[in-house]
Parts: C-alpha cells; structure tokens; sequence
C-alpha cells in the first residue's frame, strides 16, 4: 500500500510572534508544496528488512530505524489514529537517544528536530510497523514559509491514511482538496503535535493555513477564513539567513517577561493591524481608484506591522537591506514568520505587477 499527501507553505501578512501571545495573525497558502509518500511494507520485504525508514530527498539523506529497536525503546506501541496525545517528556527523552545511532551531518545537524517528529507522528499513529516515507518538498527549509508545518501536515496525512483514520472524500484522484473537514480537523490535530516537538510553543497557525489552505485569520486557536475580492499579489525574498525559530519565539517571550508593559501594548497594536488587515482583504474594490486605495491600506498596515516586529527584535540586518531596495521604488515590505533572515514579503500592486513576471506567488484561494 502506497500513499501520498501534500501541503502548501505559507506567508504571514500580519501578526506573527504576537499571535503567539494571543493577537490575531493573518496568513495565506501558497502554491510551494511539500509531499510525504508512504510504503508500507510487510516485514522481511526487500532483502528481509524490517525497518521504518526516512527519505529526505531533497537532502539526499536516509534515515532507518530497526522496529525491534523503536519497540524497545518507545515500547509496544500499538498505534493509534484518532485524536493525539501530546509527546511526553520520556518519549522525547527516548525518541533522542534512538537518533544518536543515526549519522546526522554536523551541518545539518538542526534536521534532528524534523527526525524527531517524525519517529513521534510514525510509531503514534502506526506502531512499529516497517514502512518506508519519502519527502520531497519545493519549499526552503528555514525560510518563514512554513516547512516544518508543510512537513508535519502532509506526514500526518499519509499516516492518517495509511491507518486508515481518513479517507478520500471523492473524486478519482488523490488530491489534497478532496479530504473531508473531520479529516482535515485530525490532520491538523497530529501536524499542530509534530510541530510542537519542532518549535517548543507554535501558537497553530502555521499547520492551519498548511491543512485548510486559503488565506485564514487566526486568533487563539480559532481560525475565520477570509475571501479576498481582489487579487492580492506579493513578491517573496528569500534573503538565504537560515535561522532558529524556536529561539526567536523564546526571545519575544523573554522581552515580554522583562518588559511585561510594554509589550502588551505592542501586541495589542499587531492585533488591531491584523484586524483591519482582514477588514481591507475582504472589502470589494470595483474600480481603479478603489483597488488603488485598497492597496495603499495594505501598504500602510504591513509597514506598521514591520516596525512593531522591529521592537519585538525579530528582524536582520539582510532583512533591513530588502526593505531599504524595495522603497527605492515606493514598494513596502515586511518579514514573514519568524524573522532573523528567512523571507521578506512585498506588496505589488497591480499598476506595476508587469515588472516582476516570474517571482509572484499566489495566495491558495
């Protein structure tokens, strides 16, 4: 049995880090993927292995776990497929020493926490039953365009289909979109866990927007999907600064512990943004002069967005370059995600969206 599963990155237009501490945030699909296949294999196929093995492709890296070795280690986990339980510490205590047997480059040593989750989505919903995963994805890793929750949502629904928790809706394809909503509820579910084992506390907008897709406002757990009356177009800057969401989340969070004042009011102002912000997206513009309008309250609330990210801490001197290039030409923009490198978002509007033909995503909608 073979089965396959994708899911988009995203963008952050509003919100991120404050949506932590329980502003709203503004996000949006876009159409870079991530797919997780899965084989499962009965034992002593293939040359008698007995194994539940990792192919990262776009790494070019094989990661295999003997089954006896992860029944020995997590015990006899039988796997089951309806709604998770968080990972203990002693599952992660005993997932990381099952890592330490794998030939991890030093380089890439930061893989270690995508390995993890993994192992923990793999034998919770499967047990120790071998089988054999391949991932490939067109998303950088490490960038802000949400990896790590494109990788959690498309594992978590190629195990989930695999246990056989979720099923095709209809159709006679086996495309992302023709998953059911209590599917896609429990995807999320299983993703939002995996993505806890990678960034420590991700407030869940990350695998939302990657399950549901679209353009989403996201509040304390709950998600309001946002229909936009015209085209919003962004232009996406990968400014190649890898750097540590985990910490950078950590980092906010202590800022606001020793500055408890005034950081609420800061995350009070990114809420009011996202708000407006989701109010602009979902007004109609019928004319010229009203897209134009539209355009500019985008501009003006991504902007002040920027300068808010700026007293969290979060932004980079390569990040400041992008900004400082892009208004030379009265073009405004802001980092999405995490910050600290990563990706950097534009605003093009449509009277100058001829300049740049090739390097536009669009939202999922």
């Amino acid at each position: 049995m073979e089965v396959r599963a994708r899911a988009p990155g995203k963008i952050i237009l509003a919100g991120e880090h404050a949506v932590v501490h329980g502003s709203a945030a503004v996000a949006a699909a876009i159409d870079l993927y991530t797919t997780s296949s899965l084989r499962l294999l009965p034992a002593g196929e293939d040359g008698g292995a007995d194994a539940v093995e990792l192919d990262l492709r776009d790494s070019g890296l094989t990661f295999s776990w003997p089954c006896s070795g992860l029944c020995g280690a997590l015990g006899e986990v039988s796997g089951k497929a309806g709604a998770p339980t968080p990972c203990s510490p002693e599952e992660l205590s005993a997932i990381a020493k099952l890592l330490e047997d794998q030939e991890i480059p030093e380089a890439k040593i930061w893989l270690s926490a995508g390995l993890s989750a993994f192992l923990f989505l793999y034998t919770s919903i499967l047990g120790c039953r071998p089988g054999k995963a391949v991932v490939t994805s067109d998303l950088p890793i490490g960038s802000g365009l949400g990896s790590s929750a494109a990788f959690c949502v498309s594992m978590s629904g190629a195990l989930l289909t695999a246990a056989g928790a979720v099923g095709i809706g209809g159709g006679s394809g086996a495309e992302w979109e023709l998953f059911g909503k209590d599917d896609l509820e429990l995807v999320n579910q299983w993703a939002f866990q995996g993505e806890k084992i990678i960034h420590g506390k991700p407030s869940g907008i990350d695998n939302s927007v990657s399950t549901f897709g679209s353009m989403i406002k996201f509040k304390k757990g709950e998600l309001t999907n946002l229909k936009s009356r015209n085209p919003v177009k962004m232009l996406i800057t990968d400014t190649r600064v890898g750097r540590n969401t985990k910490a950078l989340v950590a980092g906010v969070s202590e800022r606001a512990s020793r500055y408890p004042d005034a950081m609420a009011s800061v995350f009070h102002a990114v809420n009011s943004i996202s708000e407006e912000l989701s109010s602009v997206v979902e007004s109609a513009a019928e004319d010229e002069i009203a897209i134009t309008s539209k355009e500019d309250k985008l501009a003006e609330l991504m902007e002040m967005n920027q300068g808010l990210l700026q007293c969290m801490g979060v932004s980079h001197s390569s990040i400041e370059t992008v900004l400082r290039t892009t208004l030379k030409y009265s073009l405004v923009s802001k980092l999405t995600g995490a910050g600290g490198g990563g990706c950097v978002l534009t605003l093009i509007p449509m009277r100058i969206l001829f300049i740049f033909p090739d390097c536009i995503f669009s939202f999922i909608v």
